[in-house]
């Protein structure tokens, strides 16, 4: 068993031994504590992918030919594949088998990762990235629905994905400072070769440690909500990616936008027809999964577009180095990790969903703060703004995923990962091709800045208050 308990009074006990009292927490095993290690080893590893590579994206084009276009390309390859199969792989590590499929993933990134280290060309390259983007849908809900099986709900729980919480957000802000000392010192093909070493570590110690996990009944797969759902989310992804390089004009942005929509109003209606839907339309009925999912996307896609417009408001409007840069966002990262250590207690304290409301009014009133940046300073304001924020949004994302999770039964929690992590793999998608737009089409780019620190500001204090009501009869 993963987990050690007290031993009980029916417990043969040594007269000299210690005993515990009965109200004694749980606490983690050895092989709990690698298990523990491999999952948040995967999901860091993942979200370091989603950053070390932007540094290195204007070396990277010089190298292989890589127009601007296909610059956007490098990561919208990524993101494409990430975001739309999560759904679906989710739901067939339910059926099949959830480490069979983890171990499955973490070899199709490795071996992904090596594709674009070694890539001779373009093609090669988005191809390599492309892959990456496959087998990340694939470790990311199985990842997470192996950690929510293994560690029950309660503190055990809480403190696993606290853990896990603090490395996705570390991962992030770890990539952007790696990336540009990688691409300095050995150029920007050792940040795809840092990935697939660590893939590799991972690999060796997974098939040691894991074990299986399914559910126990394996009714049939839902084909034409799969289809749909994929589809859907394909289509959408890649409107909205192309829109923040050309605009909205386009015809192949306004067609794949309406093909999303359409597919997606589809799935609705599919699952509400099968048998065996892919998606539990009751399931997202429920108040704890709908507005704990709104939650983790308003956090996540705000988040991410403000570390975005940041980046470029330090560098092109203060003339920061990259390096210096980097400096901003590692007290950011390290103030991340402070949060993750304390946000479970809390959580213990106030609850989930409470933890999740506050968070969110919290980074929008922190992000807020940015308003008062300036053309000539605000390197402070920006570090202190941006870290307390993060700090808030390293809360919300614990207290979304305990609030979408608990009270799932263990047979439904692929399903509900796989929500929790597509809410995740969307949000850090999207928020950056909707609100990018406003930071390109203003007089400058200061200006341009300032319009989306305001709406991200409104939209999570608006989210914040939506979550707190609909929560609070959940």
């Amino acid at each position: 068993m993963a987990i050690e308990t007290p031993p009980t009074s029916a417990s043969p006990v040594s007269p000299s031994a210690p005993t515990l009292p009965a109200s004694a927490p749980p606490r983690l095993s050895g092989r709990a504590r690698l298990v523990l290690f491999v999952l948040c080893a995967a999901q860091f590893m993942v979200a370091l992918d989603f950053s070390v590579l932007n540094v290195a994206l204007p070396v990277l084009g010089r190298d292989l030919g890589l127009s601007t276009t296909g610059l956007q390309w490098a990561i919208t390859a990524f993101a494409l594949p990430s975001g739309g199969f999560l759904l679906l792989f989710g739901r067939i590590a339910d059926l099949y088998g959830r480490r069979r499929l983890f171990l499955t993933g973490l070899t199709v990134f490795g071996a992904s990762s090596l594709l674009a280290t070694l890539a001779w060309d373009p093609a090669s390259f988005l191809a390599g990235r492309a892959l990456q983007g496959l087998g990340a849908a694939v470790i990311v809900p199985t990842g997470m629905s192996l950690l929510t099986t293994t560690f029950p709900e309660g503190p055990l729980r809480d403190r696993a994905l606290g853990i896990s919480g603090t490395l996705l957000s570390l991962g992030f802000t770890v990539g952007m400072v790696a990336g540009g000392v990688l691409t300095d010192t050995l150029g920007w093909r050792s940040t795809m070769g840092l990935l697939a070493l660590a893939s590799l570590v991972v690999l060796a110690v997974a098939p040691k440690v894991l074990e299986e996990s399914r559910t126990k009944d394996r009714p049939r797969l839902d084909v034409p909500g799969a289809v749909s759902v994929t589809g859907g989310l394909l289509a959408l992804i890649y409107a909205l990616s192309t829109a923040a390089e050309r605009g909205f004009g386009g015809a192949d942005v306004l067609v794949t936008l309406v093909l999303g929509i359409v597919l997606l109003a589809a799935f609705v209606v599919v699952e509400s027809r099968s048998a065996a839907p892919l998606v539990s339309l009751p399931m997202l009925r429920r108040r704890t999964v709908a507005f704990g999912n709104l939650g983790g996307l308003m956090t996540f896609s705000m988040m991410s577009t403000v570390v975005f417009v940041l980046t470029l408001y330090l560098q092109e409007v203060l003339d920061l180095s990259p390096f210096a840069t980097g400096l901003v966002f590692g007290v950011q990262g390290g103030l991340s990790v402070v949060a993750g250590m304390y946000a479970p207690k809390v959580i213990g304290r106030i609850g989930a969903r409470r933890t999740l409301a506050l968070s969110l009014l919290g980074q929008g009133l922190f992000i807020g703060a940015l308003l008062g940046l300036g053309t000539e300073s605000g390197v402070w304001l920006a570090t202190a703004a941006v870290s307390l924020a993060s700090m808030c949004h390293l809360g919300a994302i614990i207290a979304y995923g305990l609030t979408v999770t608990s009270g799932i039964p263990n047979e439904q929690q692929g399903l509900a990962t796989g929500l929790v992590t597509t809410t995740q793999q969307v949000g850090l998608t999207v928020g950056i091709p909707l609100l990018g737009v406003l930071a390109t089409t203003q007089d400058s780019l200061f200006d341009g800045v300032r319009t989306v620190v305001a709406v991200t500001a409104a939209i999570l204090l608006a989210a914040g208050a939506a979550v707190a009501t609909g929560l609070r009869r959940g």
